[in-house]
Parts: C-alpha cells; sequence; structure tokens
C-alpha cells in the first residue's frame, strides 16, 4: 500500500500556466500586477515587500486560479480580485497541494513547496464578513526560492522529477 500511495504522489504530469505576478512594494499599499519579474533564491521576488527574508518559508505565496470560483461562490459574490489575496503568483492547470513538498519550475526559477499559506485576519478586512473562514483550506501554497531567475506571465509550472531533501516541515 506505502508503495502505491508513494507512486501515486509522485505522478503528476500535468503543467499549469502562470496567470499573474503579484507584488506588493510596502506596508499597506495595493498589490501591483507585473507581466515578469526577477526572483532571487533565498529571498524572494524583487520588489516585494517581503524579499529578503533569508530564514522564511514563504519567500513566495501561490494561490490556485480555479479555487477564485470556489472562494466568490463561498462569500456569495461575483468576482475576486486576485490581489486581495495578498498571494505573489496565480497559476492554474497544476494542483498546488500536489507541489507541496517538492520542487517545480515556473519559467527559469525553481522553488520548493514549503506548506500551505493559511490565511491572514486581513481577508476579513479585504474579501468582507466571513474572509478568513472561506479562505480556510484553499489559502494556496507557500514556497521557498531554490534558484533564481526570471519569470513572466505564461510560463509554464512544471513538477521536477527530484524532490529530495526539500524542507517540508509545517509552516508556524
Amino acid at each position: 500500500m506505502r508503495g502505491n500511495m508513494a507512486k501515486l504522489l509522485a505522478t503528476l504530469p500535468q503543467q499549469g500556466r502562470l496567470e499573474q505576478i503579484l507584488v506588493r512594494p510596502a506596508r499597506d499599499e495595493a498589490m501591483l500586477s507585473l507581466p515578469q519579474a526577477e526572483v532571487v533564491p533565498g529571498q524572494g521576488i524583487v520588489g516585494d515587500r517581503f524579499s529578503g527574508r533569508l530564514d522564511s518559508k514563504r519567500q513566495v505565496t501561490l494561490f490556485q486560479a480555479e479555487m477564485l470560483g470556489v472562494l466568490a461562490s463561498l462569500l456569495h459574490v461575483e468576482f475576486i480580485d486576485p490581489r486581495l489575496l495578498r498571494r505573489n503568483l496565480l497559476v492554474s492547470g497544476i494542483s498546488l497541494q500536489a507541489l507541496s513538498g517538492r520542487r517545480f519550475r515556473i519559467g527559469e526559477v525553481v522553488l520548493a513547496g514549503a506548506g500551505q499559506c493559511h490565511p491572514c485576519s486581513r481577508m476579513e478586512k479585504a474579501l468582507g464578513p466571513g474572509g478568513f473562514n472561506a479562505m480556510r483550506g484553499i489559502g494556496g501554497l507557500c514556497a521557498r526560492v531554490v534558484e533564481g531567475g526570471a519569470i513572466r506571465v505564461g510560463d509554464r509550472v512544471i513538477a521536477l522529477e527530484d524532490h529530495e531533501g526539500v524542507d517540508t516541515q509545517p509552516l508556524q
């Protein structure tokens, strides 16, 4: 049974797509949408206020585009602007849950999935009453930067075969 589960977890032939790149230049400023960005190993996205926190498992945050509809439905609204979610990368076509604990490539960059990106209390203000609870369980993925480089909207998101050595400890 264990061998079968390991095989199932390792099988991820789907490729995703980077739909949007978002950075927050400073505290309490709106997220900016960029067509491309530079990502630095061990730090994050250049221009994002959280870039440079070397010990953080949250160097880059990702959100599943397909979950925008789920979130809108839970909040009884027509549309959710991804900028409100305070995540850096919006991806589609590949399960972020399946990327947790493994390495994956977006453009020139290699990231290591470091665990769920849990919602913070700011979701209540950004999304309205119930925003925090609506985001629970679908808040996205936190990742560390393993190899830096450029990313561009439209880049493929590809799970890498070798995911040994990725720190899969839960976020605090």
